[in-house]
């Protein structure tokens, strides 16, 4: 079993147990947190913790992982774009219209179902039965480079150069309007929409720091080819982060009320590149995703 041990510090003091353990560990998603304190499996100074209960300074917050699930979900035999692979990482190019994992309304037809076919049982328990491998994410109607991880050894240790920034991520996106700068940064706090519950938006008072670096790549009339660098990774970072200052991507449904002149399904975003230190030999290994047929035909429109 994975054990887990943190003493609280002052700039995290009277958070919710469960938000409090979401941000310390980027590879456990904040329902399976809330799972594992609903079971009594997290203690707080030696005492099951409760779901509501605030974390003082100097609070000593300790659990073990249980052992992993056997996942009831289906392995199905969808074909993958595959990347890079080895005995402890997988890395996939993504389509368009793809659910990375199943949730309430997906349960077949996603990226873990097409995983746990390739894989069998070689993927990480460490993320719930209904995450097995899933390290991070991208959005369903955003393509390119996912990683997941066959073992829980290289699972934490993508975790923790997530943790840290190190993993290298860079997008592509077609942007509205024209970026008065050749590159600039985005370094503003990301939550939950304060009466849009199913959007993420720029959140000072209960956001979360994201980071997003950006670069033109290619002025058109209307639009800007950019490249998007994340420092962080919350959910929706470039599509919030890009509407926030003015350029929402082209495409996107969500954060832009603009009317769209091309047949799109979804935004314009793509993830590119991955880079990481590979948790077995620590060499550093990157990999790119070649663009989609729309997004190239596209640019030659544009």
């Amino acid at each position: 079993m994975e054990r887990f041990r943190f003493e609280i510090t002052e700039e995290l003091e009277e958070e919710r147990i469960d938000k409090c353990l979401s941000m310390l560990i980027d590879s456990l998603s904040r329902s399976f947190i809330q799972k594992l304190i609903k079971e009594q499996v997290v203690t707080v100074n030696g005492v099951p913790a409760k779901g509501s209960y605030r974390v003082k300074a100097d609070d000593m917050v300790e659990f073990e992982l249980p052992e992993a699930v056997e996942p009831d979900i289906e392995p199905e035999n969808i074909p993958l774009d595959i990347l890079y692979e080895d005995r402890d990482v997988i890395v996939v190019n993504k389509p368009k219209g793809m659910v990375v994992h199943p949730a309430a309304g997906h349960y077949s037809g996603t990226l873990v179902n097409a995983l746990m076919y390739h894989c069998g049982s070689e993927l990480s328990g460490i993320n719930g039965y209904m995450r097995p491998g899933i390290v991070h994410r991208i959005d369903r109607d955003t393509t390119g480079s996912l990683i997941a991880c066959k073992n829980n050894a290289a699972h934490l240790c993508l975790a923790e150069q997530l943790k840290e920034h190190s993993v290298n991520r860079r997008y592509v996106a077609i942007c509205y309007g024209c970026l008065k700068e050749e590159e600039g940064v985005i370094d503003r706090p990301i939550g939950r929409h304060p009466t849009e519950r199913k959007k993420m938006a720029v959140n000072e008072r209960n956001g979360r720091r994201a980071v997003t670096h950006y670069r033109v790549l290619r002025r058109f009339e209307k639009y800007t080819y950019v490249e998007c660098r994340l420092e962080t990774g919350r959910t929706h970072q470039i599509r919030v982060h890009m509407a926030s200052i003015g350029h929402p991507l082209l495409g996107d449904e969500v954060y832009s009320n603009r009317k769209c002149p091309f047949h799109l399904e979804g935004q314009t975003l793509h993830a590119k590149t991955l880079g990481f230190r590979h948790p077995s030999t620590g060499e550093y290994v990157e990999v790119e995703a070649p663009l989609p047929g729309y997004f190239s035909h596209l640019l030659e429109v544009l």
